[in-house]
């Protein structure tokens, strides 16, 4: 492929992935609202456009026109930068996240990924570790002790879990024999999705990843009723935003890598053996890709208004006590199926 055209067919990718997102995010937002109205008997929003369709942009215009305040003791420079950071993070590692298998269009052979890179895995965990320092940055750079002790949890919880998350991907690894996520999805081919292989790392890594979300039940760095607001406690108008688009952008990139990771990714067991078209299989991957992503979002806003908040003191212990131990028995039960059935 020319590099022209390479080049003309990423920025399409990018262009499309991005506004994806942005129209997700937005009405992740309604459908949590709807969700909870549902889990509490209420209605939730129904005013705004057709049945509350338009209330995700209603609120952008009201943050848009929201006074931007900056603490007097704030140090400017770093409270500006952490949302940046936040989103950065957020909206990146979608570069690396295979959404359907390889499409021939206009004569060329189009990956559905922005970038089918061979450490891809190795790039993602990267770029997820750095969105500590957003919340971190964020909680001492606001001169408030309330965002501050938000920022100290967030780094202590991220540590706990990340270690979990990066041995349950181990097992993953093991069975693909690659860290380029298209072929770990192609080693899930047929009934041989990693959810049912090791259960055990697919429910450590869900777990994970509701904590490296912030997500209750674990979202101590912001712990309303302890800490006010956590770490955006100084936080308004649109840089507030930019940290409330980076938790729904980063709930779809968790989604998205456990569907990659333990669910067969696009795959939908044995569909080549009906005959269909190659086209109509084609457009039923990628819909089975997007059917098992919003599903996994559905239980991340049903958890959220299921299951009460962890004391600090619980967050910790489940993630040193149970989780690591669970991930590193995972491994082992991976390693003697590979040994015994040559998986």
């Amino acid at each position: 492929m020319e590099t022209g055209i390479f080049v003309l067919i990423s920025a399409i990718k990018i262009l499309l992935i991005a506004v994806l997102i942005l129209m997700t995010v937005a009405y992740l937002t309604f459908f949590e609202r709807k969700i909870s109205a549902w889990a509490q008997n209420r209605l939730g929003p129904n005013r705004v456009g057709w049945k509350g369709l338009l209330q995700p942009f209603a609120d952008v215009f009201k943050l848009l026109l929201k006074e931007d305040i900056i603490p007097e003791r704030a140090n400017k420079t770093l409270h500006f930068i952490a949302p940046m950071i936040a989103l950065f993070v957020a909206f990146s590692t979608f570069a690396v996240i295979p959404f359907g298998p390889e499409v021939h269009l206009f004569g060329y052979d189009i990956p559905l990924v922005v970038a089918d890179v061979n450490m891809g895995i190795l790039f993602v965990l990267a770029l997820t570790s750095l969105g500590v320092y957003a919340l971190t940055l964020a909680g001492w750079s606001s001169g408030s002790k309330y965002s501050l002790l938000g920022g100290i949890r967030s780094s202590a919880q991220m540590i706990s879990y990340e270690i979990s998350m990066g041995f349950s991907i181990g097992g993953v690894l093991l069975l693909s024999e690659s860290l380029r996520p298209i072929a770990i999805v192609e080693s899930q081919a047929g009934w041989m999705w990693n959810a049912v292989i090791q259960p055990i790392g697919f429910i450590t890594f869900f777990v994970s990843a509701f904590a490296e979300t912030n997500r209750l039940p674990f979202d101590l760095p912001e712990a309303e009723p302890e800490l006010v607001g956590g770490f955006h406690t100084e936080y308004s108008s649109m840089k507030f935003a930019g940290f409330f688009l980076s938790e729904y952008a980063n709930m779809i990139i968790a989604s998205a890598l456990i569907v990659t990771l333990y669910l067969g990714g696009w795959h939908i067991p044995y569909i080549e053996t009906l005959g269909l078209p190659s086209w109509l299989v084609i457009v039923l991957q990628i819909g089975a890709f997007i059917f098992k992503l919003v599903l996994l979002l559905f239980l991340f806003i049903w958890v959220r208004w299921s299951i009460p908040r962890f004391r600090y003191d619980q967050l910790m212990n489940l993630g040193w006590k149970v989780m690591f131990p669970l991930s590193l028995i995972n491994i082992v039960w991976v390693a003697i199926l590979i040994m015994v059935f040559g998986l």
